[in-house]
């Protein structure tokens, strides 16, 4: 049998080149010959975006149009919605009854959010339970491994101890899930910060050519090349990072333009422009075509949920069981 995966994406913005290389590149590998779980985590996105949840649904969608736009296909793996599926309440409920408030507190991805987060009030007790509900989401189709960088490896630990405390309190159900390291991209947004929908410096996966070109006219670069004629310092340069993993062929003419000062930064970032409007081209299109029917896109999220459902609902069987609910 296929071993099984699951992993998601909170719907809160547009998905952009950092989502691109930093898991969807992969998970579209994964899927040939894994049984995949794809989650659009909504009930996620709510806990940050509670404030004002107006966009909620139309990024829900167009994230499912992004994921299939990428290579993701609907016939090989199930692309659903978390809210959609019960059983993610459910079991969240089940495990927030014995998680101590200390695992959640000394969470490191817990800390992170607030910090990238602080123009919120997320001082809330969903927003302290999402470890919670991430360990719901997981443990609740028995995937055999989580699609993780290194990064998120302290929080896949917190999902195997609440396995394991539920195994202690109340019988064996849950096996230890194990990670599936994958590399993470290294790009970094436009000012030279991790690249974020929260810090408003990507390029979307939907970006027309001229918000591209806007974007890359701002592209932060190297800091040491001040006039035209100095050398510039090529790996130390966002510009270069983005030709190594969308255009390699090109990676070393751009190197020696750069450190030869052959070019400007200027002209770098018009042919960078046209370098990622082509490598999105393919996707945008599809997109586009995906978001002329939403209907299309529903009934796929539709199908989704019927397989997550149907997986969901003989754990959580085995957990209503184990604990002593009717």
């Amino acid at each position: 049998m296929k071993k099984r995966i699951l992993s998601g994406m909170r719907p809160t913005g547009p998905l952009h080149l950092g989502h691109l290389f930093g898991a969807l590149d992969n998970w579209v590998k994964l899927q040939s010959d894994h049984d995949c779980f794809f989650m659009i985590a909504d009930w996620h996105a709510l806990m940050s975006e509670y404030e004002d949840p107006s966009k909620l649904s139309q990024y829900t969608i167009e994230c499912a149009a992004d994921w299939i736009a990428a290579g993701l296909d609907p016939e090989k793996s199930a692309i659903f919605v978390q809210s959609h599926v019960k059983e993610h309440l459910e079991l969240y409920m089940v495990f927030s009854d014995f998680v101590p408030l200390g695992w959640l507190e000394r969470c490191p991805t817990y800390k992170e959010q607030l910090r990238e987060l602080s123009s919120r009030q997320l001082h809330t007790y969903g927003f302290l339970g999402y470890p919670v509900l991430q360990a719901a989401d997981i443990l609740l189709y028995k995937a055999d491994a989580v699609p993780v960088g290194k990064d998120q490896l302290p929080h896949l630990e917190l999902t195997n101890d609440i396995a394991s405390k539920f195994n202690k309190l109340y019988g064996d159900v849950f096996l230890g899930i194990k990670p599936f390291l994958t590399k993470t991209s290294k790009l970094l947004g436009i000012d030279g910060k991790k690249m974020s929908k929260s810090y408003g410096n990507f390029i979307a996966l939907g970006d027309s050519e001229e918000i591209i070109k806007k974007k890359c006219s701002q592209m932060f670069t190297d800091p040491e090349r001040i006039r035209l004629n100095d050398k510039g310092h090529a790996d130390k340069c966002n510009i270069y990072t983005y030709y190594n993993l969308l255009r390699k062929d090109r990676a070393s003419e751009v190197y020696d333009y750069c450190t030869k000062a052959r070019i400007g930064c200027t002209e770098c970032k018009k042919n960078l422009a046209e370098v990622i409007s082509d490598y999105l081209a393919d996707i945008r299109k599809k997109r586009e075509k995906l978001l002329r029917n939403k209907s299309d896109i529903r009934d796929i999220l539709k199908d989704g949920a019927k397989k997550a459902s149907k997986a969901a609902s003989e754990t959580m069987s085995e957990v209503k069981e184990a604990v002593g609910l009717l």
